[in-house]
């Protein structure tokens, strides 16, 4: 099982049980990273699944905690959609259809605000130290771009994709495929990507949004 798995199981076994009851504060990334031995980023990419669920809510400076709905989106989550079976390559599949086709909601409706967050995505995965880290900022940017369309139903669906690239296989399908020379060109790729949105240039962004989608495909699962 891989650190975040560990981390992920953990939280909702303390959500389940009542251990962490709702409004109980949760201990702070630095705090988990600590006890679980995992990353700040792998504590970040957790905490976010746990927040896109409603399971965990933030408060700007006070700290993050546990839904006063807790039991019902618990039953919910788990009377709903089952993520664990969902492959690597039936997620690569759903991404060449859905992220083309948001681009003309992204060209229509982003905001000045929405090309700066996706240029400091972009920026953050350049800098990123670590292989892990890079894939933070790159599934950020492409939950960015869907936040930049203003449709609540299309963010959904592409929060539920992060929630599969969080999966262990593939965080191992990414760590096997992408050398140096491939993250170079993944950045070059997102680049593109937001230039042409941010001309609202719509078939341009699709285009290099479906070339980049398939450069991804092809290198993790040979196709």
């Amino acid at each position: 099982m891989t650190p975040a798995a560990t981390l992920r199981d953990a939280i909702r076994a303390r959500l389940k049980s009542g251990q962490w009851p709702p409004g109980h504060r949760i201990p702070t990334e630095r705090e988990l990273g600590e006890q679980f031995g995992v990353s700040r980023t792998t504590v970040r990419r957790v905490l976010a699944d746990f927040k896109d669920q409603k399971l965990i809510t933030p408060t700007v400076g006070s700290g993050t905690y546990v839904s006063d709905d807790i039991g019902t989106l618990l039953a919910h989550n788990a009377a709903g959609l089952h993520l664990d079976g969902i492959s690597p390559s039936e997620l690569m599949e759903a991404r060449l259809v859905l992220e083309p086709a948001v681009v003309e909601m992204v060209v229509a409706n982003a905001t000045v605000g929405d090309f700066a967050r996706m240029l400091t995505c972009c920026e953050r995965a350049e800098s990123a130290p670590s292989l892990e880290e890079f894939e933070y900022w790159d599934g950020m940017l492409h939950e960015v771009i869907a936040e930049a369309a203003h449709n609540g139903f299309m963010l959904n669906v592409f929060r539920l994709m992060n929630q599969v690239r969080s999966r262990a296989e593939w965080g191992l399908l990414k760590k096997r495929s992408v050398t140096p020379e491939r993250r170079a060109e993944y950045e070059k790729e997102h680049r593109n990507i937001v230039q042409a949105l941010r001309e609202r240039d719509a078939q341009t962004a699709k285009e290099a949004t479906r070339v980049h989608l398939a450069h991804v495909r092809r290198n993790m699962v040979g196709y």
